[in-house]
């Protein structure tokens, strides 16, 4: 696949493809759900947003956040149970909405978009088969305290550097991890107490690297 401009490509899309709408939410507005919007593709054109999942007895988990350029919808995640997936506004956001069948279909004879935008769900279905694998292996940890330290060296890589701003709230991370706030705040004590890290409000220093 050639390089693509994606801001470029994106804002022009918006623009000249007849087939997409542009949509704007609220901080705390539910952007999308995919049981009842299947076969939707939405990209974030600002804002940061979380998908999010709610069990039968109300308790959330944080599947994935988002940010600017980042495409979502059904079809990246499909729902095979009753659980419905949300996409919550974290901040004020515009998203575009499009139809996957229509990549089939192109708008106008000289749209060279669905071509474009295919070719960029293929790399983006790759990216989202590592980043699922590193979360099942994150999620798969026995203990909150390994957790916490998976993540932590994950965003460590991710950054190059031992210092870091967690990226997400704690509550969110609760919910990443899928662990009770309360204990991982007990267990993020424990790891400064026992010189594994230190932690001055949302800034996390790795001792042990």
């Amino acid at each position: 696949m050639e390089y693509v401009d994606l801001n470029k490509f994106i804002n022009d899309f918006s623009i000249k493809c007849n087939k997409v709408n542009k949509k704007t939410f609220s901080k705390g507005q539910t952007i999308t759900t995919y049981i009842k919007n299947r076969n939707q593709l939405c990209i974030l054109l600002g804002g940061h947003a979380d998908l999010v999942r709610y069990d039968l007895n109300g308790h959330r988990t944080l599947v994935e956040r988002f940010s600017k350029n980042s495409l979502f919808g059904e079809i990246f995640n499909i729902v095979t149970v009753n659980n419905e997936l949300l996409v919550e506004a974290k901040s004020n956001c515009t998203v575009l909405f499009y139809i996957y069948d229509d990549l089939k279909t192109c708008c106008n004879p000289n749209c060279r978009f669905h071509e474009t935008l295919y070719e960029y769900l293929l790399q983006l279905i790759l990216n989202k088969i590592t980043r699922l694998n590193t979360r099942i292996e994150l999620l798969t940890q026995r203990t909150t305290r390994d957790k916490l330290l998976m993540y932590f060296s994950l965003i460590s890589t991710r950054t190059l550097s031992k210092s870091f701003e967690l990226p997400i709230s704690l509550t969110d991370l609760a919910d990443y991890l899928s662990v009770d706030r309360s204990a991982m705040m007990r267990e993020l004590k424990l790891l400064k107490e026992d010189g594994l890290v230190d932690k001055i409000g949302n800034k996390i220093t790795l001792l042990y690297k």
